[in-house]
Parts: C-alpha cells; sequence; structure tokens
C-alpha cells in the first residue's frame, strides 16, 4: 500500500513554491507547475489570490488546471475577461503584478531564462514554444518566480539563447538597464531555493529540502554554485497540501480525459 505521507519531486516543487504566494498577491501565472503552485495557494493559505493567465482572464479561479491559457475553465471562472493588450499594458506594465511566475528550458546564473532554441538560433538541435509572454512579464512584473527542475542541461554557465533577461550580466546591470521590476527573487527546484546574492546578483543555494543535500544541487549545476553560509531546510509537503493538490490534479485528470461529444 502506498505511503500516504511519500511525495515526488514534483510535489515538493509545487507546495514549496505555493508557500512563497500570499493572500491578495496579483499574480501572473505559467501554465504547468506554475499554475499548480498558485491555485494549491488558492486553495489553502491564499484565498484571495488574483491569479491572472495571459489570455486575458483576471481573477480566475479554475475548479481544474487548465491545459493552455486558451482553456475554457479560465475564462468561465474569471472575474473579468480583457483584451490582450490591456493584460500587458494596464496590468503588468503598469505595475500591478505583484509576482511573475515562470518556467523555463535553461537558466543561468543570474536568472536570465531560454525558452526559444537549444543549440544556435541558426541551426538549432531542439526549437522550444518561445519566450511568449515571459520576456515582459521578466522586465516589468515586481518581482519573479522561476520554478525548473535542477540539472547540468538546465541550469548552464551560458545560455544557448536569451528569452527573458534577468540580472543580465550581474553586478547591478539589472538596475543599469532601466527594467522597471526586481528580476528573479526566487528559483525553486526540485533539490531546494535559489536566491540572487546581494552585490552580485548570482543566483546562490539558500535552501534544500529534508531529502535533499547541498552536494547534490552543486553535482548537476553547470557553473560552480556558490552556497549560503546557512542553507535552511525546506519543510515537507504536510497531509492537507498533499492531499489537496492530489485532488486538483485528480479533478484535472478526470475533466481532460472525459470524451468531448460533438452537438449534431
Amino acid at each position: 500500500m502506498p505511503d500516504p505521507h511519500a511525495f515526488t519531486p514534483d510535489e515538493m516543487m509545487t507546495v514549496a513554491a505555493a508557500r512563497l504566494l500570499w493572500n491578495g498577491c496579483v499574480c501572473f501565472v505559467g501554465i504547468g507547475l506554475p499554475s499548480a503552485a498558485a491555485n494549491l495557494a488558492r486553495h489553502t493559505h491564499a484565498p484571495d489570490i488574483v491569479l491572472i493567465y495571459e489570455s486575458g482572464t483576471v481573477g480566475t479561479r479554475p475548479d481544474v488546471l487548465p491545459l493552455s491559457i486558451g482553456d475554457g475553465e479560465l475564462a468561465e471562472t474569471a472575474t473579468a475577461v480583457v483584451p490582450l493588450p490591456e493584460v500587458f499594458a494596464y496590468w503588468l506594465q503598469g505595475g500591478r503584478i505583484d509576482v511573475g511566475f515562470l518556467g523555463a528550458a535553461q537558466i543561468d546564473r543570474f536568472g536570465n531564462l531560454n525558452s526559444t532554441v537549444i543549440g544556435s538560433y541558426e541551426r538549432p538541435k531542439t526549437r522550444l514554444p518561445g519566450g511568449g509572454g515571459a520576456p515582459e512579464i521578466a522586465t516589468s512584473a515586481r518581482q519573479v518566480f522561476v520554478v525548473l527542475k535542477q540539472s547540468v542541461r538546465a541550469f548552464v554557465p551560458a545560455l544557448d539563447f536569451c528569452s527573458s533577461a534577468g540580472f543580465l550580466t550581474g553586478g547591478g546591470a539589472r538596475a543599469r538597464s532601466g527594467a522597471p521590476g526586481a528580476g528573479p527573487q526566487v528559483v525553486i527546484t526540485d533539490l531546494g531555493v535559489l536566491k540572487p546574492e546581494a552585490g552580485t546578483d548570482e543566483l546562490h543555494f539558500v535552501a534544500r529540502y529534508a531529502h535533499t543535500t547541498v552536494e547534490q544541487a552543486v553535482k548537476v549545476t553547470g557553473w560552480p554554485l556558490k552556497v549560503a553560509d546557512r542553507v535552511d531546510v525546506v519543510p515537507p509537503p504536510s497531509d492537507v497540501e498533499l492531499e489537496i493538490l492530489r485532488d486538483l490534479h485528480e479533478r484535472t485528470r478526470l475533466a481532460h480525459s472525459t470524451p468531448v461529444r460533438l452537438r449534431r
């Protein structure tokens, strides 16, 4: 019989990310794990969180996780659905987004992100979905949270392509660029948490999970990873957090596995 207290790396990441959000937070949400984390926060400690998706849904409260930003569940449960230019001009560029929640294929030591290509741009090994709204979110959100599994393929010394700016070359380069947002303040991985170091802006390892080690994080990072003098331990998911998260995923699975009947 499965241990109800056991959890997967994805569940640990989702819970750790959800705990960083607060009640009343205005959050620009990406699809996937960021969406799961934001909705877990809504169902636990942050019932009044305001979720905004790139499709123009404001204050949405989906019962199941969306498959894409165009999922009808988002529009049906939203407080308002506004045109795409309004999402970016009024909400994002207007400084009304507290947190932009992003993922990516690659990240470097200064929190710059790649979601465009692996390999050269002219002859890529893999062409990815692209930045979409992420470059604008990374620039203008008051702060950015990044969720990404930690590996040498993802945590690279140099991006193959920079889709979204973090701290650029570090050492205050972002502030000098005039970007209004504070940039990536937290990177949540399957091994722990990284934050930018004061002065250098370089990401350093500040917290691990109870089942992971600092050595694991250092080993799978493509640059010499700095480690904080004090590394905290993130508490494991509670039974309540796991129950709510798993129920959310199960409802989503059932909703999206039901055959769609075409009207005659």
